[in-house]
C-alpha cells in the first residue's frame, strides 16, 4: 500500500509497510498513483498525454526507477506483520513498565472540559497515602521482569495538592534502584497553581519530563481553566511556568494544551506559547462527549485540518530563521522511527502501562479509572480481571476491521483505546474523527520532516 499527498509543492509517497518516504516530482508522483493497475506501455502512453513526445525516454527512465523501488522493497511492499501482532504482546504478557500514580483524586481548578470529573473520576475526593505509593513502587518492581528502565507518572487531579507524598516516594524509589537493578524516570503533570521554588527545584532535579497545562491564549485559557470561584487560572500559572521553565534550561518539558469548539484556530494559541518563551508544545484535541459544548463539531474540522498545514508552515520557517520549537505530534524520525513491536501493538494500556488510584486499585490507564467494569485488581493482589486484560492485549491495528485499509495504521498503532471505547462503547471501536485529524498530522509530520532534510 501507497500514500500520496501534496502540499505546498511538495509531491510526497509514502510505502506504508516498508515506512519509505519518497519525495519525487510531479510526474513521478502521478506515474506512481497508477502504476499497480497498468504495465509499461500503458502507463508510458498515459504518461505521454499530460508529457510530450520528447520526454518518452525520461517517463521510461522514471517507470524503471519505480520498478526498481518495487523490486527493492521500497514502494508497494507487502504488509507481513499481520501474524505477529498477538505474538508479539504476548512475549511481554505480565510484565509492567509504567504506572501512572494518581496521587490525588482532587484539584484546585475546576476545568470545564475535564475528562476526570474535576480530579474526583466519579468518585469521591481523595489523596493517595504513601504505604499505598510505595507498595505501588514494589508492584512495578516485582512485576517489570527484566526491564530496567521503569516509568512513573505523577498524576491528579493536581498532584501538587499531595506533594509530601510525591517527594518521598521519589526518594523512597531512588533508594531501591541499586538493589533491584532498576531505574525510575519519573514525569509530573501539573496545572501550575501550587508550583514555588520548592517544586521547581526538586522538579529539575527528580522529574525527566514535566507537563505543564496552558491552553494558549488568556481568554481561551480562562474561560475553561477556572478556580471554584470562577477565576481564571492564566495570570497565576504563567509566570510560574515561566520560572519553571527557565531553571530547566528550557528541555525537557511539555506545554500541553487542550483545544476545543472555542478555539479550532488553536494556532493562534500556540503562537501565544511561543511569544511566551515556550518552545516545547503539545495542543490535544479535547475529549469529551458528543453534545458537550466544548466538543468538536464537523464544521470544526476544516479549521483545525488547516491549523496543522500553517503550524507545519510555520515550523519550518522558524527553524529556517534559527527559531525552532517543538510540537509533540510532529515528532517523527524518518531515518528509523518506532520498532514494529510499537507500530503494531500501541501504547500497552492495561498490559504493560496501568493506572493506579489513591486506593491501590489498578486500572488500563487514567482515562478509565471510575469505570468500575474496566478495574483490573489492585496493587497487593496484581491483575484479577484477567478477561479485561485479555482484551486490551488483544488492541492491536489488526484488530480493528476499520484500520486494514488505512495508510496511516502502522504509525497510529491502532489508536487510543480510551477514545475507541468513549466514541463507540468498545476498545476496539474507531474514533472516526480522531482518525482525521491523525492523518492529517501525520502528512504534516512527514512533510515538515522532508522540508527539513532538503534543507540540511
Amino acid at each position: 500500500m501507497i500514500h500520496r499527498f501534496e502540499m505546498d509543492g511538495r509531491y510526497i509517497v509514502l510505502d506504508v509497510c516498508s515506512g519509505s518516504v519518497h519525495v519525487v516530482d510531479e510526474t513521478a508522483y502521478r506515474m506512481i498513483g497508477m502504476y499497480p493497475e497498468m504495465g509499461r506501455e500503458e502507463l508510458i502512453a498515459q504518461a505521454l498525454t499530460w508529457s510530450g513526445p520528447e520526454d518518452e525516454a525520461e517517463l521510461n527512465e522514471i517507470y524503471d526507477e519505480i520498478t526498481a523501488l518495487k523490486d527493492a522493497g521500497k514502494l508497494f511492499a507487502p504488509d507481513t506483520f499481520a501474524p505477529m501482532a498477538k505474538e508479539l504482546k504476548r512475549r511481554t504478557a505480565g510484565v509492567v513498565k509504567a504506572l501512572c500514580l494518581h496521587v490525588a483524586h482532587t484539584c484546585n481548578l475546576n476545568c470545564a472540559y475535564c475528562f476526570a470529573s474535576q480530579g474526583k473520576y466519579h468518585g469521591e475526593r481523595a489523596v493517595m497515602p504513601f504505604e499505598v505509593g510505595k507498595q505501588a513502587l514494589d508492584f512495578l518492581v516485582a512485576n517489570s521482569g527484566s526491564r530496567k528502565n521503569l516509568e512513573v507518572d505523577f498524576f491528579g487531579g493536581e498532584p501538587l495538592m499531595n506533594w509530601d507524598v510525591v517527594k518521598r516516594l521519589v526518594e523512597y524509589a531512588r533508594g531501591i534502584e541499586k538493589e533491584s537493578g532498576k531505574h525510575f524516570r519519573f514525569t509530573l503533570t501539573t496545572n501550575g497553581m501550587l508550583i514555588d521554588d520548592d517544586v521547581i527545584d526538586f522538579a529539575n532535579r527528580e522529574m525527566s519530563n514535566v507537563v505543564l497545562s496552558l491552553d494558549g491564549r488568556k481568554e481561551i485559557h480562562d474561560r475553561c481553566r477556572v478556580d471554584y470561584a470562577g477565576n481564571g487560572s492564566w495570570e497565576k500559572i504563567v509566570p510560574k511556568f515561566q520560572k519553571l521553565v527557565a531553571a530547566r534550561g528550557g528541555k525537557n518539558y511539555y506545554m500541553r494544551g487542550t483545544f476545543t469548539h472555542a478555539n479550532p484556530d488553536f494556532l493562534n494559541d500556540i503562537r501565544v506559547m511561543l511569544d511566551l518563551g515556550f518552545n516545547e508544545l503539545s495542543m490535544e484535541p479535547v475529549v469529551c462527549a458528543a453534545g458537550d459544548p466544548a466538543a468538536l463539531t464537523e464544521e470544526d474540522l476544516p479549521i483545525v485540518l488547516k491549523q496543522y498545514e500553517d503550524l507545519a508552515r510555520l515550523m519550518l520557517r522558524r527553524s529556517r530563521e534559527g527559531k525552532p520549537f517543538t510540537f509533540y505530534h510532529y515528532m517523527l524520525d524518518l531515518t528509523g522511527g518506532p520498532c514494529i513491536y510499537k507500530r503494531i501493538s500501541g501504547c500497552g494500556s492495561g498490559t504493560e502501562y496501568m493506572a493506579v488510584t489513591p486506593w491501590g486499585d489498578l486500572y488500563p490507564c487514567h482515562q478509565f479509572v471510575g469505570e468500575e467494569k474496566f478495574k483490573l485488581g489492585d496493587i497487593w493482589r496484581g491483575v484479577e480481571n484477567t478477561e479485561t486484560q485479555a482484551e486490551f492485549a488483544d488492541c492491536n491495528v489488526y484488530a480493528r476491521e476499520e484500520c486494514k485499509d488505512c495508510w496511516a495504521r502502522l504509525y497510529c498503532s491502532g489508536g487510543c483505546a480510551a477514545n475507541a471505547y468513549h466514541a463507540t462503547g468498545s476498545v476496539r471501536g474507531v474514533y472516526k474523527y480522531g482518525c482525521e485529524l491523525f492523518r492529517k498530522r501525520m502528512e504534516c509530520a512527514i512533510w515538515l520532516q522532508c522540508a527539513l532534510m532538503e534543507k540540511e
